[in-house]
């Protein structure tokens, strides 16, 4: 194999990976960096908090390795999917196999660094990661597996800093559920005809004409609970404030995804880094005000 083959190789990987696209990195990373702040009184270990950064980036990718690899059948059908390196058979399904492993090997080596707790938790972590892709084929809202796969660093992140997961935790995690089906609703709304013609289940076509509807209620919902938890912990105005601009956020997807229009329901989907954004930003303006 030659120089320019290997980088064909790794750029097929990197894309397999999505590591081109963060988006969903950061719609893993906001609500763990969340849960790091709030377990850590605004003071997180920075060598806990890298573990976490690193283990989302590892953990996503080989989420979407596996994703891809369940839906190879798949995706060559769907505008949206068809070039993926899978159905493009630029990479192997062996190869793809392998990658996963590696990426899961070395993101429990890293768990394997703090408390058994954690380690624990990351066992289920994983199992959640590995079967999302599966509910796709008979849970009517696989968007709400997703944000429970999608969340579980929050409980994680707690077990880490004070080994023990309070009710707080649990909480944030089922805020982080309706916010994942928010926002992958409307990404759902892109690929909902071709979903309905290949046969698999997305809340999209669950919702169906009450689509719209379901996204802001859910959003409604994520912000009612994360007001929640604000109030239990006796959190300052920033915070608030936080949440505040996340509303606008959604008020604003609202204005995108009413016509139901692809390119502008995909633009909402990738403006939910600036929803979970402002709730860290509140968060974090908290902490910086209490300590001065």
């Amino acid at each position: 194999m030659n120089t320019q083959d290997i980088v064909k190789k790794i750029n097929s990987y990197e894309r397999l990976m999505r590591l081109d696209k963060p988006i969903g990195i950061l719609l893993l990373l906001w609500p763990t960096l969340w849960a790091l702040l709030i377990a850590g009184g605004g003071k997180p270990d920075w060598i806990i908090v890298l573990i976490f950064v690193t283990g989302t980036v590892l953990m996503r990718s080989a989420g979407c390795v596996v994703n891809d690899i369940a839906d190879s059948q798949y995706d060559g059908l769907v505008e949206r999917t068809k070039n993926r390196p899978l159905p493009n058979q630029e990479v192997t399904k062996k190869e793809a196999y392998s990658l996963a492993l590696g990426l899961s090997v070395i993101a429990f080596g890293l768990v394997c660094l703090l408390n058994t707790l954690t380690i624990q938790l990351s066992v289920l972590a994983l199992f959640l990661a590995l079967t999302y892709p599966l509910t796709k084929r008979f849970f009517a809202i696989p968007q709400a597996y997703l944000g429970v796969a999608f969340g579980f660093g929050i409980p994680m992140a707690f077990a880490a800093i004070d080994n023990h997961v309070p009710t707080i935790a649990w909480l944030l995690l089922l805020a982080n559920v309706f916010w994942a089906i928010a926002y992958d609703t409307e990404y759902a709304m892109v690929d909902r005809d071709d979903d309905l013609n290949i046969g698999v289940k997305s809340s999209a076509i669950t919702f169906g004409r009450f689509d719209v509807v379901a996204i802001m209620l859910c959003y409604g919902a994520t912000l009612l609970l994360l007001g929640t938890v604000g109030y239990q912990l006796k959190l300052s105005f920033p915070y608030y404030a936080g949440l505040v601009v996340a509303g606008l956020v959604a008020v604003y997807h609202y204005y995108l995804i009413r016509g139901r229009n692809r390119a502008k329901c995909f633009q909402a989907f990738l403006g939910n880094n600036w929803f979970g954004f402002s709730v860290f930003a509140g968060l974090l303006a908290h902490y910086l005000i209490k300590a001065y």
